[in-house]
C-alpha cells in the first residue's frame, strides 16, 4: 500500500510540474485589443478566453508542437503552430471575416433584386407590382436608372446600346429569343412569366467574365430552388386567362403555367391608332421541374408560345395601308445543375436550346425565318478559402438562321448563317479584407463564323469606407456578333466582332429599407458595323469602320421606411452618347436615345380599403430624328415624352384579388419619331408622319384567385 501511494504521489507531482504556462495578447490589425476571444489548444480542453485587454494565460499538459486556435465572431478564425515550451508573451493578430453581413461586395454596374441578393435595390414583388408594367419584367426594369424607354419597340436598350446588346439568362443559361415577335413600330414584351422566378441580377455594364455575346448588359433571370407549398392560381382577365399549378413532393417539385390572351376586347373599347384586322392573341405556357439531390439541385426549364396578328399600317411613300399578318411560334428549353463534389468544389452545368418560327405575309410578299440556338456551359467553383474563390468555366453556343423571302414577283431569296462560338473563361474573388475586395477575370472565345479570336479582360474592385457605404469600380472589355440582320445578307468573312469598353465607378448606401446609388461611366464603342444603302440589304457593302461612345450619370434611391405602408423610388439617368454606325454620314445622338429619363415609382398600402395603389411616372427628354429637309444630319428633336400610370389590387380576401391598372392616364399624346418620305413632294419638301403609340392608353381588369395550403398565399406578387 506504501509503494502505492508512493508512486501516486510521484505521478501527480511529474503531471503538476510538467504542466507548462501558455500566455500572450490578442489583437486586431490595428493593434487594438480583442476581449472575448477564445484561445485553446486543438484537440484539448485547455484554454481560455481574453481579457478586457485581450491578455489571455492558461496551462496545458501537451508538449511539443501544437496547434493555438484563436476563435472571434467577427474576425478570421486563427491556427497556428506553436511549440509549447516557449509560447509566452506572444501576439496574435486577427483579421477581420470578410464573410460578414456587412463586408464589401461589388456593386459596380448591377442591380439586384431577390432574397438571395446582399445588396438588394428591388424586391421581386417590385418587379410586377410597378403600376405600367402590366406584369412585363422588360417594362418593369425600365423604371430603373440606365435603361431608355423606347415605347414603338419595347424592348431593353441600356446606356446608348441598342436592344440586341442585351443578352438574357434563364439559371444561367443563354436565351436566344427573349422578346415576342413583332413588327415596326408595335412594341413587344419580354416572353417570360414572373410566376416561375425568384431573384433579377440586371447589369447595365462591367459584368462577370461568366457571360460573354452582349455590348452593353446581362439581364439573369433565376427560377425558384424550392417552392413553398401546393397551390393553384386562377387568373381571369380583360384580355385573357391564365391558370398556373404547383405541386410539390418530399425531393422533387412541379410548377407549370398556361396563360392565352386576346386584345380584341381591349382594343374595342380603347380607340386604337392603327387598324388592326385580327387583334394580338396568343397562347403561351412554362414549367419547371426541380430535383433536390443530396449534394445539389437539377432544374428543367421549359416554355412555349405561339402569338398572331393582323395590322393594316400607313406607310409615307405609299398610297394605301402595307398590311401586315405575322404568325410566330417559340419553344425554349432549358436544363441546368448545381452542386457540390469533391473537396468542397462546385459546379454548375446546363444546356439550352431555342426554336423561333415566323411567317409574316407583307401584303402579297411572304417572309419565312427560322433560328435554332443551343447552348453548353460548364462551370467550376473552389473556395479556397473565405479570401480567395477561383470560377473558371466553358461555354459552346450553336446558332443556325435561314430566311426565305419570297416576293409577289421574282423569285425567292434565301439567306442565312451558322455560328459556333466556343469560350473559356476564370476569374477569381479576393477578398484583402473586410473593407476591400475585387473581382479580376479573363474570357477569351472563338467565333468560327468571323474566323476569329477574342481576349477580354474584366476586373472589378470594390473598397467599404463605412458600415453602410462604399464604392465600387468596374473595367471591361465585351465583343459581340454583328446583328442577324447583316450577316445573314452577306459573306461573314467581312465582319468582325463589334466591340466596347466599360468604365464604371459607382457609390451605394444602403441602410434601414433606404438605398442610395450613383454611378458614372464611360464605353468606348469599336469596329461596329456600317453600310452603304438606305436599309441593310442583300446587295450593301458591309465593313467594321464604325465607333462611338456613351457617358453619363445615373442616380437611384429607395424608401421604404420613412412613411409608414409607403416604398417609392426614383430613378435619374442623364446620358450623353454618339455613333457613327449603320448608314450614318457623321458621328450623332442615335434616335433612341433621350438625354435625360426620370422614373418615380409609388406604392402604398391602405389597410383599411384592404389594397395597394400604385402611380409610376416616366419622362424622358425629347428624341433625336432626321429631318431630311434641313441640311445637318440628325438634327431634328422630338417633344418630351411623359407618361402617368396607375394600378389598384383590392383584396377581396386573403386569396381573392381585384386588380385595375391603367397606362397614361393623362392621356397625353407622345411622339417616338417621324417617317419621312423617299423622295420630296413638287414643292421640294420631304413629307412625314408621326410615329405614335397604338393607342393612347392601355387598361386592364382582373380577377385573381390562389388555392393553397394555407389559405394565405396571393398573387399580388405576380400583378
Amino acid at each position: 500500500m506504501k509503494t502505492i501511494i508512493t508512486l501516486a504521489v510521484l505521478f501527480c507531482t511529474t503531471l503538476l510540474f510538467s504542466q507548462t504556462t501558455i500566455s500572450g495578447k490578442v489583437v486586431d490589425e490595428k493593434g487594438k485589443p480583442v476581449a472575448g476571444a477564445n484561445v485553446f489548444i486543438e484537440g484539448t480542453y485547455d484554454g481560455t478566453s481574453t481579457t478586457e485587454t485581450g491578455a489571455f494565460s492558461f496551462t496545458t499538459a501537451t508538449m511539443g508542437n501544437q496547434t493555438l486556435v484563436v476563435s472571434f465572431l467577427i474576425f478570421e478564425t486563427s491556427k497556428t503552430v506553436i511549440d509549447v515550451a516557449n509560447f509566452q508573451n506572444k501576439t496574435i493578430k486577427l483579421r477581420e471575416s470578410v464573410t460578414s453581413l456587412d463586408a464589401v461586395v461589388i456593386t459596380a454596374g448591377t442591380l439586384e433584386a431577390g432574397d438571395k441578393a446582399r445588396v438588394s435595390v428591388l424586391k421581386p414583388l417590385d418587379i410586377v407590382t410597378t403600376a405600367g408594367s402590366a406584369g412585363n419584367i422588360i417594362a418593369a426594369l425600365q423604371t430603373l436608372p440606365g435603361t431608355q424607354t423606347v415605347g414603338e419597340d419595347g424592348r431593353l436598350f441600356v446606356r446608348g446600346g441598342e436592344a440586341n446588346e442585351t443578352q438574357t439568362f434563364v439559371d444561367g443559361i443563354r436565351v436566344a429569343q427573349p422578346y415576342g415577335a413583332s413588327t415596326n413600330n408595335v412594341p413587344t414584351r419580354g416572353r417570360f412569366s414572373p410566376f416561375l422566378f425568384s431573384g433579377i441580377s440586371f447589369s447595365t455594364g462591367g459584368y462577370s467574365a461568366e457571360y460573354g455575346e452582349a455590348l452593353s448588359s446581362v439581364l439573369l433571370l433565376n427560377t425558384q430552388d424550392e417552392p413553398d407549398q401546393n397551390k393553384t392560381e386562377i387568373s381571369l382577365m380583360t384580355v385573357g386567362l391564365g391558370l398556373a399549378n404547383t405541386q410539390k413532393w418530399k425531393k422533387s417539385s412541379l410548377s407549370v403555367n398556361a396563360n392565352y390572351l386576346n386584345l380584341a376586347p381591349y382594343q374595342a373599347v380603347i380607340p386604337q391608332n392603327v387598324n388592326w384586322n385580327s387583334p394580338f392573341q396568343s397562347l403561351s405556357g412554362e414549367t419547371v421541374y426541380r430535383y433536390n439531390f443530396n449534394n445539389g439541385i437539377l432544374k428543367v426549364y421549359a416554355a412555349f408560345d405561339s402569338s398572331k396578328f393582323d395590322i393594316n399600317q400607313e406607310n409615307i411613300n405609299s398610297p394605301e395601308k402595307i398590311r401586315v399578318d405575322l404568325n410566330n411560334n417559340n419553344f425554349y428549353f432549358n436544363s441546368s445543375y448545381k452542386g457540390v463534389f469533391g473537396n468542397n468544389w462546385q459546379i454548375t452545368s446546363g444546356l439550352s436550346y431555342g426554336y423561333s418560327n415566323n411567317k409574316i405575309n407583307l401584303d402579297s410578299d411572304k417572309v419565312a425565318n427560322d433560328e435554332n440556338a443551343a447552348h453548353l456551359k460548364l462551370k467550376l467553383r473552389k473556395s479556397f478559402s473565405d479570401r480567395l474563390k477561383l470560377s473558371f468555366g466553358a461555354d459552346y453556343f450553336v446558332t443556325q438562321f435561314k430566311e426565305d423571302f419570297n416576293p409577289t414577283s421574282g423569285s425567292v431569296f434565301t439567306n442565312g448563317y451558322d455560328s459556333n462560338i466556343a469560350a473559356i473563361y476564370t476569374e477569381a474573388d479576393i477578398f484583402f479584407s473586410k473593407k476591400w475586395a475585387a473581382k479580376v477575370g479573363v474570357r477569351a472565345s472563338n467565333n468560327d463564323l468571323l474566323n476569329e479570336t477574342a481576349i477580354s479582360p474584366r476586373i472589378s474592385f470594390a473598397y467599404k469606407m463605412a458600415k453602410n457605404s462604399q464604392f465600387s469600380f468596374a473595367y471591361g472589355d465585351f465583343t459581340q456578333t454583328p446583328s442577324a440582320e447583316y450577316i445573314k445578307y452577306s459573306n461573314s468573312n467581312q465582319f468582325e466582332s463589334e466591340k466596347a469598353s466599360h468604365y464604371i465607378l459607382n457609390f451605394q448606401y444602403n441602410k434601414n429599407g433606404k438605398t442610395f446609388r450613383a454611378e458614372t461611366y464611360y464605353k468606348d464603342y469599336r469596329d461596329l458595323v456600317k453600310f452603304d444603302t438606305q436599309m441593310a440589304a442583300y446587295n450593301s457593302v458591309y465593313d467594321n469602320s464604325g465607333s462611338g461612345y456613351a457617358k453619363g450619370l445615373d442616380l437611384f434611391w429607395r424608401d421604404g421606411t420613412s412613411i409608414k405602408n409607403l416604398e417609392y423610388w426614383v430613378s435619374y439617368s442623364y446620358i450623353d452618347t454618339e455613333r457613327d454606325y449603320k448608314n450614318f454620314s457623321s458621328q450623332v445622338t442615335p434616335s433612341f436615345v433621350a438625354d435625360h429619363s426620370l422614373s418615380i415609382v409609388t406604392k402604398y398600402w391602405i389597410n383599411d380599403w384592404k389594397s395597394q395603389i400604385g402611380f409610376t411616372n416616366s419622362y424622358s427628354s425629347g428624341r433625336p430624328y432626321n429631318n431630311p429637309n434641313e441640311t445637318k444630319f440628325m438634327n431634328g428633336k422630338t417633344k418630351s415624352y411623359n407618361s402617368l400610370s396607375f394600378n389598384w389590387a383590392y383584396l377581396l380576401s386573403q386569396q381573392k384579388i381585384l386588380y385595375f391598372s391603367v397606362s397614361n392616364v393623362l392621356g397625353t399624346q407622345n411622339v417616338f419619331g417621324y417617317e419621312y418620305a423617299n423622295k420630296p413632294n413638287d414643292a421640294g419638301v420631304f413629307n412625314r408622319k408621326e410615329i405614335i403609340p397604338t393607342a393612347d392608353r392601355f387598361f386592364f381588369v382582373g380577377f385573381f384567385w390562389t388555392i393553397s395550403n394555407d389559405k394565405k398565399d396571393n398573387q399580388l406578387r405576380n400583378l
